[in-house]
C-alpha cells in the first residue's frame, strides 16, 4: 500500500498556533482590565469576563472604520 498524504490528520490548524495564543493573552489583558473596572459584584465580575470575550470584534469594527 502506498501512502497518498490523505492519512485523515488535519494539520491546518497549527498554521493558526500563535493566532490563539496572541488572541488569549489579549483576553487575559483585557479580563485583568475589565475585572479591575467593574469589581464589585458577582454580576459585575460576570459582565467583565463577557467584555473580555467580545473586545476583539469591537477593534476590527473600529479599525475598519477609520479607513
Amino acid at each position: 500500500m502506498t501512502d497518498t498524504g490523505t492519512s485523515g490528520s488535519n494539520r491546518s490548524g497549527a498554521k493558526t498556533g500563535a493566532a490563539g495564543g496572541i488572541w488569549f493573552l489579549g483576553f487575559i489583558g483585557a479580563l485583568v482590565y475589565y475585572i479591575h473596572i467593574h469589581s464589585g459584584t458577582f454580576w459585575l465580575v460576570i459582565l467583565a469576563f463577557l467584555k473580555s470575550l467580545v473586545w476583539p470584534a469591537f477593534v476590527v469594527y473600529h479599525v475598519l472604520q477609520l479607513h
